[in-house]
């Protein structure tokens, strides 16, 4: 099965942010317990590429980097394991790299330029960041019209109480959100909590 297909079939890919890799373990146990098979670990802290790897060694969970801002942040996500590579904007040259390096690559876009850029170089699955912000669904479904052959994956304020709304649109294939992996809950080691509110999202993402 294809990355996007992996992605597509979970619907819901958590954004962890790690401060300490050295209970990866117990994180990734976590999120299978409560049915999330995917996470993007963001690059944000100085831990994330050690928590990529420690994921990638599994071979139990898709793992992907966010907040990937230049070409060398994917070569070295790549080099530890991830399968996927997401950014906040449109970057060419991370797209391109990541392409290369036989990745996924999920760039943010926030207009309809970005969208027509992003087609041009024969991207079909984006991003849209931040998504509530720009109008969430209302630009899903006003973006959806001129570029019809256009998938997208919100994040930015996604919720408990808009998550189905989201997952919903015909033009959105999954959602990146962070509230069921709280940043505290990981550092203080609450994984059963994080279990749980796993389990709430994924029941929340199950085709009705």
């Amino acid at each position: 099965m294809s990355t996007i297909a992996q992605i597509s079939a979970t619907r819901i890919v958590p954004i962890v942010t790690v401060d300490d890799a050295a209970r990866s373990h117990e994180l990734a146990d976590a999120l299978l317990r409560g049915g999330l098979t995917s996470a993007e670990i963001t690059l944000r802290t100085s831990a994330g590429l050690a928590a990529i790897e420690a994921f990638a060694k599994r071979g139990d969970i898709l793992v992907g980097a966010g907040t990937v801002l230049t070409p060398q942040q994917v070569d070295e996500s790549a080099d530890r394991g991830a399968q996927f590579i997401v950014s906040p904007g449109y970057d060419p040259d991370v797209v391109r790299r990541a392409q290369e390096r036989g990745l996924l690559a999920l760039p943010g876009v926030a207009t309809a330029t970005e969208v027509q850029r992003a087609v041009r170089d024969g991207l079909t699955h984006l991003k849209l960041f931040p998504a509530e912000t720009l109008g969430g669904l209302s630009l899903i479904s006003a973006l959806a019209a001129p570029f019809p052959g256009v998938s997208y994956m919100p994040s930015g304020g996604i919720s408990a109480t808009n998550i189905e709304a989201y997952l919903g649109h015909p033009a959105v294939f999954a959602v990146g959100a962070s509230w069921m992996v709280p940043r505290d809950a990981i550092r203080e080691g609450r994984f059963d909590d994080i279990a749980e509110l796993c389990a709430v999202a994924a029941g929340l993402a199950s085709p009705r």
